[in-house]
């Protein structure tokens, strides 16, 4: 087993357990943001596991990132502004291409470009305040009210 991959199964339990408990009362806002979290944590870990030529670890840790960010791709709502989905769905894109050929040179200034944007993604994510969720939340359910 790869050095990256080593960790203590008592932290992984806490870890696993932590996760479902934040998700289990998570609103739809905080499961993107602990999708992206986990997105880039599998990154930092997969450019860790070149770093100490861990080519199982990478594996794991980059396979786990794409499809980590194809799950925020499948998330992404059509209806809500087609535009940005648009851009979104691109971007995920060139991110999961971009993390295939990292995995493949086993280039980390790559792994480094992907967080970057992922970043980027992240914090304009985090800056939506209650009100704008409570807003989005309210749209939502006065379509489907109005679709009944």
């Amino acid at each position: 087993m790869g050095l990256c991959m080593y960790k203590s199964k008592g932290i992984q339990a806490y870890r696993k357990d932590s996760l479902k408990s934040d998700l289990a009362s998570a609103d739809p806002h905080r499961v993107i943001q602990l999708l992206m979290q986990g997105a880039l944590e599998k990154l930092a870990l997969g450019k860790g596991c070149i770093e100490r030529s861990d080519l199982e670890g990478k594996a794991d840790a980059l396979t786990r990132a794409v499809e980590i960010i194809n799950a925020l791709r499948d998330a992404l709502d059509r209806e809500a502004n087609p535009e940005l989905v648009d851009n979104l769905e691109s971007l995920y894109e060139y991110m999961t291409v971009r993390i295939t050929e990292a995995s493949v040179s086993k280039d980390i200034t790559i792994i480094d470009q992907v967080m970057n944007l992922l970043l980027q993604i992240k914090g304009a994510w985090d800056q939506i305040t209650p009100a704008d969720k409570q807003a989005a939340y309210e749209g939502q359910s006065e379509v489907r009210m109005g679709a009944v």
